[in-house]
């Protein structure tokens, strides 16, 4: 990467001049002077590897990355909503003259992340548990706040221009992304982990922009409390290799004296909420998987359009992608992916087993053709090097449904791929077709609402009108309620419901 200019024909002339440590020093010192800039948030100076036509340009490159890999909401109401909220914040922010682009993607993980250059996106999956608009303002700010205050920037140049960019890390070992990098999670909702002080400062920022925008800046605690519930609820937590904002229960004591303080400038009673508003403009929000792209229901994944299923370990997290699905066993390096083989050649598929592995950098074992469940199939185990030298083990499948090429495969690290292989040849084994009248059957789950009356309990509302799709944990945290909490009669909630 270049750095902000190239140096000007007169520091070149006289740099060609000097002695060898002298042409070091003054290396030095005109890579200091070129990347130091004003910190449009604090005011300091601060050395950075990115000029800020350089950082649009990176998220010019990423936005086009995030909208082919994790694809938009298809919902033009409320993208042009939360993007009229975010331009309006944006526009009193430390950065106004940035091209702010805001966007809801489609997917169902409970997140929000900022790209430099101005680049906010929130997942449908955190606008569920989101409870009025003063939320949303809160979340929108603070990941403004992570754009003006220059965080990724300062990550990027923290690493001496490694390339971080967007995709950068992996929640995965080095053995898993050895396997071809099968086992990375494409654009991933992981972009760069940002220190404590960082998210601090981001808090605050958000609070602030709020309270310009004219919005309650508690909805940031509000928010950080919600999150912070969803970290004890296993149905709609972050898992903990998906989550970019942690402890946000510590989070939340820190943000109540920066209300406090800005309370003091004026009460807040006069600014925005909006709870109606924002909750009629969630009825019908998909919530879950998108059937079109396959569905996690339990521990099984069903994909109605492609017409195959197959069960994952029991009590494994998985995550549906848009280029592969991923399952890992809670606390453990241990792995299983699943994604379709491009470029195919059908009609060999040990060779074409042998061959992609082989590329990966995995050497075969053992293998050899077979049927899973009516279905040609090649299964192997295979054996590799992860990144830091370690031995990687894999159990991979080739499987032909129709006239596409799955690969199903578990990896871990090798000391501990005896334990796993039982587990992995169970999932590969339970791949099978789907037939027409079980993917009729399949429908999407939707954001509904219902008003509570007396006598009713998150329980109750879970088993009856939320047909048991959610616990009635989830439906406490998706309300804003903590799970000890019951809801009032006369309360407009939110439950999820088929179809």
């Amino acid at each position: 990467h270049r750095l902000a200019s190239d140096p000007p024909r007169s520091a070149l002339f006289v740099m060609s001049t000097l002695t060898p440590r002298c042409v070091m020093l003054a290396g030095v010192l005109a890579l200091f002077v070129l990347g130091c800039a004003t910190n449009p948030v604090t005011g300091r100076r601060e050395f950075v590897m990115m000029s800020e036509a350089q950082e649009i340009a990176m998220g010019q490159e990423a936005d086009a990355q995030v909208r082919e890999q994790m694809g938009l909401y298809d919902d033009p109401e409320l993208q042009a909503y939360v993007s009229e909220i975010g331009h309006e914040m944006a526009a009193l922010s430390h950065r106004p003259d940035l091209p702010w682009s805001f966007a809801v993607v489609d997917s169902p993980v409970v997140n929000a992340f900022a790209i430099p250059g101005g680049y906010i996106y929130l997942t449908r999956g955190i606008m569920a548990y989101l409870g009025d608009e003063a939320d949303l303002a809160g979340v929108l700010g603070h990941e403004i706040g992570h754009v003006t205050a220059r965080h990724s920037v300062q990550a990027y140049t923290r690493a001496s221009g490694a390339q971080l960019g967007l995709v950068v890390g992996s929640v995965f070992s080095p053995a898993a992304r050895a396997l071809g990098g099968l086992a990375e999670s494409g654009l991933g909702l992981l972009f760069l982990r940002y220190g404590r002080d960082a998210e601090l400062q981001s808090d605050r920022l958000g609070a602030e922009y709020a309270v310009q925008s004219g919005w309650d800046p508690t909805g940031v605690r509000d928010m950080l409390s919600t999150l912070g519930r969803l970290r004890g609820d296993a149905e709609g937590g972050i898992p903990s290799w998906l989550s970019t904002h942690p402890e946000p229960n510590v989070r939340v004591g820190r943000i109540d004296p920066v209300l406090e303080e800005l309370s003091q400038q004026g009460s807040f009673d006069t600014l925005r909420v909006n709870r109606a508003g924002y909750l009629d403009r969630l009825d019908g929000l998909l919530y879950g998987d998108n059937p079109d792209q396959g569905i996690v229901r339990g521990s099984e994944f069903l994909h109605p359009v492609l017409r195959f299923a197959l069960r994952f370990p029991e009590g494994w997290d998985v995550i549906n992608m848009p280029t592969q699905v991923v399952a890992q066993q809670p606390g453990e390096q241990v792995y299983m992916v699943l994604q379709l083989v491009t470029d195919p050649d059908v009609g060999d598929l040990e060779q074409l087993a042998l061959g992609n592995m082989c590329e990966s950098g995995f050497a075969a074992e053992s293998g050899g053709d077979t049927q899973i469940n009516g279905l040609r199939a090649y299964i192997g185990t295979f054996t590799g090097e992860g990144e830091d030298g370690s031995q990687a083990r894999a159990r991979v499948a080739y499987i032909l449904h129709g006239d596409t090429i799955y690969l199903l495969g578990g990896l871990t690290d090798a000391s501990a791929y005896n334990q796993a292989e039982t587990a992995f040849n169970e999932a590969i084994r339970s791949f099978r077709p789907m037939n027409a009248s079980e993917a009729e059957s399949i429908r999407p789950n939707r954001l509904r609402f219902y008003t509570v009356r007396q006598g009713d309990t998150w329980q109750s509302i879970a088993q009856g009108i939320g047909q048991e799709i959610v616990p009635p944990e989830t439906l406490a945290v998706m309300n804003g309620f903590p799970v000890n909490e019951q809801p009032r009669a006369g309360d407009r909630i939110k439950v999820v419901q088929e179809g």
